[in-house]
């Protein structure tokens, strides 16, 4: 009786411990097949990066990204402006240009439905603040950091410095994106794995 007794005091923490591992392990999971799922599926964009204030080149192991179309001047703005101060998300139309970049062409604070061969990005949550007349809104999309080898970011800080550096972005049909290859003057130099 009594050993019988040790085994389920013993048992019970086990049983514990392992549905923690599952859920953790399935949690992991899930975040890696998310983002794997965009770089499978999504839509190829290709960005012009700008360059960035010097203070902040390099923060450890990544590079610091900026595009055009991470700031969005108010004529963009379609639609019903936020009359409240408040967290927002910006949908952001990009349309292919001649010259094989793809433009920020129309925003809205409401989801945009598709048009042509336009692809939708959807801005991370930001602060927004109204503004009479409405002013240029900065947004990220969360392809803001570029994840290097250590001691290599300085190659890619230059060639974005020099305006020379493009992000090839994959755009699932949420709107969400993550970057697929970096190039320096068109050359591949970095891609990034599906896992």
């Amino acid at each position: 009786m009594i050993s019988g007794t040790s085994n389920k005091r013993w048992l019970n923490p086990l049983l514990a411990a392992l549905l923690v591992a599952g859920v953790q392990t399935a949690a992991l999971g899930y975040m890696i097949e998310s983002r794997a799922s965009i770089l499978r599926s999504g839509r190829d964009v290709l960005l012009k990066t700008v360059p960035v204030d010097p203070r902040d080149l390099l923060r450890g192991d990544y590079v610091i990204l900026s595009y055009d179309i991470s700031r969005l001047q108010p004529d963009l703005l379609k639609g019903a402006l936020p009359t409240q101060s408040g967290e927002a998300v910006l949908y952001v139309r990009l349309e292919r240009q001649p010259d094989g970049f793809w433009t920020a062409t129309e925003a809205s604070f409401q989801p945009l439905p598709p048009v042509g061969d336009s692809v939708v990005l959807r801005s991370l949550p930001f602060s927004y603040y109204p503004s009479s007349p409405p002013s240029a809104v900065n947004v990220d999309y969360g392809i803001e950091r570029f994840y290097v080898p250590e001691g290599e970011g300085r190659t890619l800080e230059e060639a974005r410095n020099a305006e020379a550096l493009s992000v090839n972005i994959r755009v699932d049909g949420k709107g969400s994106a993550q970057i697929r290859e970096i190039a320096v003057n068109g050359s591949p130099v970095y891609e990034e794995p599906l896992y």
